[in-house]
């Protein structure tokens, strides 16, 4: 599970979104995707933002500073080792069985070699990282409504994806550890990943006019990403229904 507190989710959603192509307006895709609750999102997100200039962003910033690279490092690929169990766990819902062994030998090589997931051994030796969810699996089971949410504490979302935020959730075994184990832990969950997306808080304040609609778009593009498997229909430019393209359909299951 990678849990994304408010504007630390909206960040990483951005930087993804930027290596798609930045803002492009995806008219084929127009219809799969609105914002019927843009009015109350707006207005979670101006609190979330609040939050996160005024307790997240200034906690990262001081871990930065006080904790070493190489420990930070090790943090970050301990719960990202977590998180693989969601990941393989999708990988065989979608019926993607080779993609599911290797996430599953990830998973065990980096708990055991890696010591506990603290070292990315798994890299090293082949078994590169995936994002899967939920949300990707619903899509690829014929899912096709989107509406955009936009959570208290957890940023960007949809009426799809929610459903993987909590599979995430469930699927991690922090959660099932005493408050006492798990809040600390979450804790520090929370704070690595908003060290990470420090940069991309930077490029936010200054590259985007409206910075709701910017996130929007860069969290549905980055979605779209994670569904065609890295390789999304391309964007349309002009609006009208004779310029739009039916999207190609999605990545085929392992045989």
């Amino acid at each position: 599970m990678k849990i994304r507190i408010g504007a630390a989710l909206l960040s990483v959603a951005l930087v993804s979104g930027m290596t798609l192509g930045g803002c492009a307006n995806l008219s084929g895709f127009h219809d799969r995707f609105r914002d019927p609750y843009e009015h109350v999102n707006r207005k979670i997100y101006h609190f979330n933002d609040t939050l996160d200039r005024y307790l997240l962003r200034p906690v990262a910033r001081g871990y930065v500073r006080v904790t070493p690279q190489p420990v930070r490092v090790s943090v970050a690929n301990f719960f990202s080792n977590l998180a693989d169990i969601n990941v393989f766990l999708n990988d065989y819902l979608q019926g993607r069985w080779k993609q599911g062994a290797s996430d599953t030998g990830r998973f065990l090589t980096n708990s055991t070699l890696g010591i506990g997931g603290l070292f990315d051994v798994a890299t090293q030796i082949g078994m590169p990282a995936h994002e899967e969810d939920l949300g990707v699996t619903l899509a690829g089971w014929g899912m096709e409504t989107d509406n955009y949410l936009v959570l208290p504490l957890f940023g960007p979302s949809s009426t799809r994806a929610v459903w993987g935020l909590g599979m995430g959730l469930v699927t991690n075994p922090v959660f099932y550890a005493p408050l006492l184990v798990s809040f600390p832990l979450t804790s520090l969950n929370v704070i690595s990943q908003r060290a990470q997306a420090l940069a991309a808080t930077n490029v936010l304040a200054v590259g985007a006019i409206d910075p709701y609609t910017f996130v929007r778009q860069a969290y549905h593009q980055r979605r779209l990403y994670l569904i065609y498997q890295g390789n999304p229909p391309q964007p349309r430019f002009r609006p009208g229904a004779e310029d739009r393209v039916p999207p190609p359909p999605l990545p085929g299951r392992d045989r």
